[in-house]
């Protein structure tokens, strides 16, 4: 499977593949953005409370896709990745209308960690 270097993400006909790199026992779950690799392929960054034990952490960031994407759970799998940080994510659905939704939810991301702190 192929990723288009500038996006971490495959638009399907039936859904969309992302590519992803998880960060557990962190302080919040949330998609944190896209980041390009030393290998020249992008992946969407993310963190959940949850920790690495038992599928805790996996489970969390399918709860937090789906909710990024206004999608059921169930809509949303993991293909490959399961031990690892780096993992691969099937969300069905029209793939154009989720590939919308990430890019606007990664872009709220993005606003949200660049909004100045009050102090």
């Amino acid at each position: 499977m192929t990723f288009d270097r500038d996006h971490a993400w495959s638009i399907k006909t039936d859904g969309l593949i992302l590519s992803v790199r998880l960060t557990p026992r962190s302080s919040r779950d949330a998609l944190e953005g896209v980041e390009l690799l030393s290998d020249g392929k992008a992946i969407v960054k993310a963190r959940v409370r949850a920790v690495a034990d038992q599928g805790r952490a996996n489970a969390a960031l399918l709860q937090v896709v789906s909710q990024a994407l206004k999608v059921p759970v169930s809509k949303v799998t993991l293909q490959s990745g399961s031990t690892s940080r780096m993992k691969t994510i099937r969300v069905e659905g029209d793939g154009a209308v989720l590939a919308a939704s990430l890019a606007k939810a990664l872009q709220l991301a993005l606003d949200e960690a660049n909004k100045p702190k009050h102090e």
